[in-house]
């Protein structure tokens, strides 16, 4: 089986490395996926809020970084009518492909940047070959440029092909921070999936490796604090304020201290943290960004309640207030192995593909479950799959790249498995 595609991947797969976009801010990307889909000759478009609801959205960023963002996109010649629907931060689109009688099939791809700085230096392939992030302090560190291209190119196939049914692919945004996935599953566009297929480049399965289907992700949220006190002379007078730091540290101490569970493993982390003002000030407020992870969704809630008891309680030893609340979220959701037998088949008789893994444990967290468990919930099968890639360092580095081959590994693997799935099922 060779490639589908016209010869574009590395193409575009570098156009979206050079103008990466963080969550919820992807305004250039979504009018430039708007723009190949309506080439591909795809019509039937969800953009922005017409994808999901917005009230639905999780992590959005503030109106300050909305608003710079939207300019930016505005600046680079970004397609004014599409701009217009996406104001305020209501990114990502759903592509519908009907082509008659048949199964619904469902691709999810995640289309967002991170704010880390790419490497400037010489042996760095995206640099010396021309294709370095344009955008300062933000890159496709994760692989999302290789998926929104493996989601463009997979449609395009698709659509020559002799597929009968109805393929809907999600463009979806803000993955980085657990944003998107919970609007999107909760859509129409989700209603009714009998095979959904999610795909990640990478994670340390090199190139030529294909995971069929993930097991164990962690379900996962993400937390942000504020303990308020009050602030005093910390030499004059440090018996009349309440010590917001105080109460952060202790906080932090215990959180680390919270009990192992019986049924399972669970995370908890404490990852960044800003207060205080002057050496010589009781500090009045600090914030905290944390998150608490389990191997099973009511293990994760456990996590946090336990969390969120830890905070309010030190907060209140140190005669203080704490405010917890959860940014986003994602829920655990495995791969069907019925799904993903189909995917390991197609693998083994693809070219470039030498090593097939029926299953891995992932051991991270990701917000396709949501659309995952809708699926399965519905009665349909789903699976999220790993083409493996070369990457010279780990995902989230200013290092990070991919092997250009699994571009190609990728789709064959996708068309391949969503034609089988619409032929014979399972």
């Amino acid at each position: 089986m060779g490639t589908r595609t016209d010869g574009r991947l590395t193409e575009r797969r570098r156009a979206f490395h050079r103008y990466p976009e963080p969550a919820w801010c992807e305004f250039a990307t979504t009018a430039t996926l708007v723009s190949e889909l309506r080439d591909i000759g795809v019509t039937d478009l969800a953009i922005g809020p017409d994808a999901y609801d917005p009230n639905d959205r999780m992590a959005v960023p503030d109106d300050d970084t909305l608003t710079e963002w939207f300019e930016r996109a505005r600046e680079r010649g970004a397609d004014p009518d599409v701009l217009s629907k996406l104001e305020g931060g209501n990114t990502g689109v759903v592509a519908v492909l009907e082509r008659g009688e048949g199964p619904t099939v469902g691709l999810r791809v995640d289309i967002d940047g991170l704010y880390i700085e790419e490497s400037a230096e010489k042996d760095h392939r995206p640099q010396s070959e021309g294709f370095g992030s344009e955008t300062e302090n933000t890159m496709h560190a994760c692989g999302h440029d290789s998926h929104m291209t493996w989601g463009l190119a997979t449609i395009e196939a698709i659509k020559t092909s002799d597929f009968a049914g109805t393929l809907v692919v999600f463009f979806q945004p803000a993955e980085e921070v657990s944003g998107g996935g919970y609007p999107m599953a909760e859509s129409e566009y989700a209603a009714g999936i009998d095979y959904f297929f999610a795909v990640h480049i990478g994670l340390d399965h090199p190139t030529g490796e294909l995971v069929a289907g993930i097991e164990r992700p962690l379900a996962m949220c993400h937390v942000d604090v504020t303990i308020e006190g009050t602030s005093a002379h910390a030499g004059k007078a440090p018996n009349e304020g309440a010590n917001a730091i105080q109460a952060l540290g202790t906080a932090i101490e215990n959180t680390y201290a919270i009990p192992r569970h019986s049924d399972g493993m669970t995370r908890v982390n404490v990852g960044r943290v800003e207060g205080g003002t002057a050496s010589n000030v009781i500090a009045e407020e600090v914030t905290a960004v944390a998150e608490a992870r389990g191997e099973t969704t009511d293990l994760m809630e456990y996590a946090f309640s336990r969390m969120e008891s830890t905070f309010e309680t030190a907060a209140e030893m140190h005669d203080c207030r704490a405010d917890v609340e959860v940014v986003s979220k994602s829920p655990r959701a495995d791969s069907d192995p019925e799904l993903a037998g189909v995917v390991a088949d197609v693998g083994r008789e693809t070219s470039g593909i030498d090593t097939v893994l029926d299953s891995a444990d992932f051991g991270a967290s990701e917000d396709a479950t949501f659309l995952m468990d809708r699926v399965q919930e519905e009665g349909g099968l789903a699976t999220y799959l790993i083409v493996g890639t070369d990457h010279p360092t780990s995902h989230h580095t200013p290092t990070f790249d991919v092997d250009e081959r699994s571009l190609e590994h990728g789709v064959d693997v996708l068309v391949e498995s969503i034609l089988r799935v619409a032929e014979g099922g399972t």
